[in-house]
């Protein structure tokens, strides 16, 4: 049913990140955006049903998430959608993915401590990494006739570093769209496990993988279990990361029960949002059927990409990611520097599409367009490349 994804449904004048302050990103406020990763979708209907009828209620109380329904809700979609056995005294409520991550680095690792990490990634990773006073060790992905690959002989040499305490891998990765395999997953596992190294796994976009390919958590490919932290959520899936809320797979009961301690006692945190409780819930328990629509919509408007460049835009090259909504266009035939292409796509197309730059692209120009949105304006923005490039 692509009527759903169609629709147009105007976000300005709502606070809304991606379209009321495009300024903060691209210097100007009258741009059509592809930015931040969220969704131009209305979430789906179950969940909107489920939200009015709480409001309607009209108490909103402190909500408690560590509870059956919160916890088999999300260790049944794992074993009905990816074939995973997630125990539910493993999950963890947290605010968000990104405090996850910021915490369990803090009780994994010591000030001055390594972290290795894939480059291209996402930049919020490299300011947490930065402000947590821990060293960042690059292991850059290889990126080969369009596709990235591990470069498994870098990684080891990084993880036998006597500082390094954390792997913080993101799968499916943010920007390039590579869904690691299950076989790539257990050779990563493996040298880990030689080296004495935690894994700290990002799997936010676990649900939007296109035919072909299938997403695996890592808590399936060891028997270490100990050593291993999903951070995620349903944000992506839904479009509701307005709502709040993310969980974690914390199988080592010592840590988790620390983690638990400071976003209680510490950090004060524990405390629900009754919305994105809801939201994790309804979407999980209901609305399988509209993900699969979901995906077959962002497949197709990957599609147009696809075409659109292959006809229209000869130096530039794209491939079919695996995943996420999040279009990893190369642009480096036009011999262009990142900043003159963001100077062209911000004033003479007045499109915001994120610079590869950010994420430590190092092959460049990149840009990450975020195709999360109706045909029609993916053709506009696709419109508005041209000229920009035309104008160059």
């Amino acid at each position: 049913m692509s009527e759903r994804f169609d629709e147009i449904i105007s976000r300005t004048g709502t606070f809304c990140t991606q379209w009321d302050y495009t300024e903060d990103r691209f210097g100007e406020k009258d741009i059509i955006p592809f930015s931040i990763s969220d969704m131009d979708f209305q979430s789906p209907p179950e969940i909107l049903h489920a939200i009015k009828e709480r409001t309607n209620h009209g108490v909103f109380g402190y909500t408690r998430w560590n509870h059956h329904s919160f916890k088999a809700s999300i260790s049944g979609w794992y074993k009905e959608r990816f074939s995973a056995h997630i125990e539910d005294d493993w999950i963890v409520y947290s605010p968000s993915v990104i405090y996850t991550i910021s915490k369990l680095i803090e009780l994994l690792t010591e000030e001055e401590d390594a972290i290795v990490m894939q480059l291209p990634a996402y930049d919020a990773f490299f300011n947490q990494i930065k402000t947590s006073k821990r060293e960042l060790l690059k292991n850059n992905l290889i990126y080969k006739e369009g596709k990235y690959h591990l470069d498994y002989d870098d990684l080891e040499n990084k993880l036998a570093y006597r500082k390094t305490k954390v792997l913080l891998l993101c799968n499916p990765h943010n920007p390039t769209g590579r869904v690691w395999t299950k076989e790539e997953l257990v050779k990563i596992i493996e040298l880990c496990e030689c080296h004495d190294v935690k894994v700290i796994s990002d799997d936010i976009h676990m649900d939007v993988v296109y035919d072909g390919h299938s997403y695996t958590p890592v808590t399936s490919v060891t028997k270490n279990l100990d050593n291993v932290y999903v951070c995620t959520s349903a944000s992506k899936t839904f479009n509701t990361p307005g709502l709040g809320g993310s969980y974690a797979f914390i199988p080592n009961e010592k840590i988790r029960e620390q983690f638990l301690n400071v976003i209680k006692f510490q950090d004060g945190l524990s405390s629900a949002s009754i919305f994105g409780i809801l939201a994790i819930m309804e979407g999980y328990q209901h609305a399988a059927y509209w993900v699969d629509e979901l995906k077959s919509y962002l497949y197709n408007n990957m599609k147009m990409v696809k075409d659109f460049i292959d006809r229209e835009l000869p130096d530039l090259k794209f491939t079919m990611p695996e995943s996420t909504y999040l279009a990893w266009i190369d642009c480096s035939g036009l011999n262009k520097t990142s900043s003159e292409l963001q100077n062209s796509l911000v004033q003479n197309g007045k499109v915001g599409i994120m610079s590869g730059d950010v994420y430590g692209a190092e092959q460049g120009p990149f840009l990450r367009m975020n195709i999360g949105c109706p045909e029609a304006k993916v053709l506009e923005g696709l419109k508005r490349l041209k000229l920009s490039i035309d104008l160059l």
